[in-house]
């Protein structure tokens, strides 16, 4: 049986690329969504890619992922900020858990310095655009299962 990351995507993601470039760059969602699934195929594990704007959504995800997934990558983009509930849902998982964030949200307003989601997060990768999701993958790897010489997992 294959390891599946989920990758679990907040409010406005869906906008990537159009939504202030000038912070977030211009890649799409859809890139970042490929990006992920060929460094999934490299490490050896699968990849379930999603996207909401609505919270319910997310947690209801979290849910399913506590007994479905590896480990899970997320990026809550404005609700890293303001959910107690998202953050009580990560809490539940066993697995390891990645937050990710595009731009350094500790370089950026102030109110974006705390986050809900790093309570729960084995760790927090940002600053680095859509490269961030590849770093992540590779940290995820490095967490969950045995990795062979080549990295990939095992498990």
């Amino acid at each position: 049986m294959t390891a599946t990351a989920w990758i679990l995507n907040g409010p406005n993601l869906n906008m990537l690329g159009v939504r202030q470039p000038e912070i977030y760059g211009y890649a799409t969602l859809a890139d970042v969504e490929a990006m992920c699934r060929e460094k999934g195929k490299a490490l050896g594990f699968g990849v379930d890619f999603r996207q909401s704007n609505h919270e319910g959504d997310l947690i209801t995800w979290v849910q399913e992922a506590r007994t479905a997934a590896a480990g899970v990558i997320i990026n809550g983009a404005g609700l890293t900020h303001t959910s107690v509930a998202l953050m009580d849902a990560l809490m539940l998982i066993e697995a390891p858990v990645i937050e990710v964030h595009l731009s350094n949200i500790h370089r950026r307003e102030a109110f974006r310095h705390h986050s809900y989601i790093s309570k729960a997060a084995t760790g927090s990768i940002a600053g680095f655009g859509p490269n961030t999701y590849v770093l992540a993958m590779d940290a995820l790897a490095g967490l969950i299962g045995d990795n062979d010489p080549e990295g990939r997992i095992t498990a």
